[in-house]
């Protein structure tokens, strides 16, 4: 297969995951350009990076990529997304695929008009995540029978309702919420560009929401995003079913002739150093296997090459624009997925914010 070219609009912390993946997969992925602001920032991009930057946006056009890589600011990721759809391009963009539910509608009018776009929701995708879903429902021995309830507390918003749907298999249906915003003194460890070691404290939300589906089934979702790089703030997940339940890497389940088995998802990875000065980046964790009662639950679906989790996720995101811009294949996270994920997370923003239950409309993406 020929490379996948594509170009980033943006030059912040996110931007640089798909320089990274290109560097790291020459083979499979060539950047064609770092869509900069300004020439200032495109000749630092240039000097740090060792990528071709410019600030030129009918340069870029005239690259002509298989699809492009929208990473700026939440504020404004739909409108550059909608944008670059204008000019006839697929658009992967950078979560979330909007803010407010107007700005769904008109997305979900885009794609009826035939313009492509697709959010680079990576948490799903991510190397354990996708082993717990596998072991969870791609192998019949480990079943825990229908999915009721489940606490997820390890990412935010839009990800934390991507993980609630995927981990229950609640689908588009109806659901209503309620939940609370506590702020708490927390002791700040690791932000994305530096680490703290002077004891410094700073007041942190945390968000408590219950979602309640039609169906009955019931999340709990719990975080703070303190949680995301704290080595003293841990993640965590519990999928409870009728015939057993998964805490965190720990699978409980009743066999075919219903004896109690435990399983364990078991991780293999390595840490890659690299030339980075940021914490984040210096060592990275590569996954190179799971399992999970012998049987395979993961492999590396680009070799060993260096990639974290993120970057892996991210990097699957890119086959999967480029696939869909090509029309090889239907995306395997769709736009009205993400546009579900968005619209919860905004109606747990609205319950948060009024101390309500706020049910859910019916909605054109749904189907």
């Amino acid at each position: 297969m020929r490379k996948m070219r594509f170009l980033v609009v943006g030059s912040g912390w996110r931007s640089l995951y798909y320089v990274r993946i290109a560097k790291a997969l020459p083979e499979r992925f060539e950047l064609c350009a770092v869509l900069c602001r300004t020439d200032e920032k495109a000749e630092k991009i240039r000097a740090a990076h060792g990528v071709y930057a410019t600030a030129s946006v009918e340069e870029c056009r005239k690259m002509q990529p298989d699809f492009v890589a929208v990473a700026v600011n939440k504020a404004a990721i739909a409108e550059v997304s909608c944008t670059w759809m204008s000019y006839g391009f697929t658009v992967l963009c950078e979560t979330p695929a909007a803010l407010d539910i107007d700005t769904l509608h008109r997305l979900w009018e885009l794609h009826d008009e035939g313009k492509k776009l697709l959010v680079a929701e990576q948490y799903t995708r991510y190397p354990v995540y996708g082993a717990m879903l596998k072991a969870l429902y791609g192998v019949p021995e480990f079943s825990i029978g229908q999915p009721y309830n489940a606490v997820v507390s390890l990412a935010h918003d839009y990800h934390g309702a991507s993980l609630i749907r995927a981990f229950l298999k609640t689908g588009m249906q109806p659901f209503t919420v309620r939940g609370r915003t506590y702020s708490y003194p927390t002791m700040e460890t690791l932000n994305r560009y530096e680490r703290f070691t002077d004891g410094r404290i700073q007041d942190k939300n945390r968000t408590r929401a219950t979602f309640e589906f039609e169906d009955g089934k019931a999340a709990f979702y719990d975080f703070n995003s303190e949680q995301y790089r704290s080595p003293i703030r841990h993640n965590y997940i519990h999928v409870q079913g009728v015939r057993g339940e998964l805490q965190n890497r720990d699978l409980y389940y009743m066999d075919a002739c219903n004896i109690p088995q435990h399983e364990q998802i078991e991780v293999m990875s390595h840490t890659v150093t690299t030339s980075d000065e940021n914490p984040n980046l210096h060592q990275v964790e590569e996954v190179l296997g799971i399992t999970c009662g012998g049987r395979l639950m993961y492999a590396p679906p680009f070799g060993t090459c260096g990639l974290s989790e993120d970057e892996t996720a991210v990097a699957l995101a890119m086959e999967d624009a480029f696939a869909y811009a090509n029309g090889i294949k239907e995306p395997d996270y769709p736009l009205c997925e993400a546009l579900q994920d968005a619209y919860m997370a905004i109606l747990m923003q609205e319950a948060c914010k009024t101390g309500q239950t706020v049910s859910s409309e019916p909605q054109p993406w749904q189907g």
